[in-house]
């Protein structure tokens, strides 16, 4: 089945400048689309745009990302992964608010899958079912002296 979408919207992308750390370089030169894609056999969320024929933005979302309103059409996230702040500019406060509300709920279901897939991790793995030695009462104490 792969990815699907599950939420697009359009606008201006940019990202940090490397170099500065504070301003921002256009990734697109108009508003293109941005869209939210869900992996159900990965289980995994991620932010995908492209322009031409190269990705703008390939952001897999994970639970301690935050996706922050910076001003009345512009928002941004840190990926600790992409190494990079990405920054969208909406038409309307409307849309920024849409896509800010889809951030928070993908966000949440990131965390809902991780939690999910380390439960079902623990049960699977043999090595973690090990249970704690035992200690048998009477047992001697060596006491260190002052």
């Amino acid at each position: 089945m792969g990815e699907q979408p599950i939420f697009s919207a359009r606008a201006h992308v940019f990202q940090i400048d490397p170099a500065t750390k504070r301003n921002w370089l256009p990734a697109s030169k108009h508003a293109v689309t941005v869209s939210f894609f869900y992996d159900a056999n990965r289980s995994v969320y991620r932010i995908i745009s492209v322009g031409g024929t190269k990705a703008i933005i390939n952001s897999t979302i994970t639970p301690n990302m935050t996706f922050t309103k910076t001003s009345q059409k512009f928002g941004q996230w840190a990926d600790s992964r992409a190494n990079t702040v990405y920054g969208l500019g909406f038409a309307t406060e409307q849309q920024l608010q849409q896509f800010s509300d889809q951030f928070k709920e993908v966000k949440e279901a990131a965390r809902l899958a991780r939690e999910k897939s380390q439960e079902k991790f623990e049960l699977t793995n043999p090595a973690l079912n090990i249970a704690a030695p035992q200690v048998r009462s009477g047992t001697a104490v060596a006491r260190l002296a002052p």
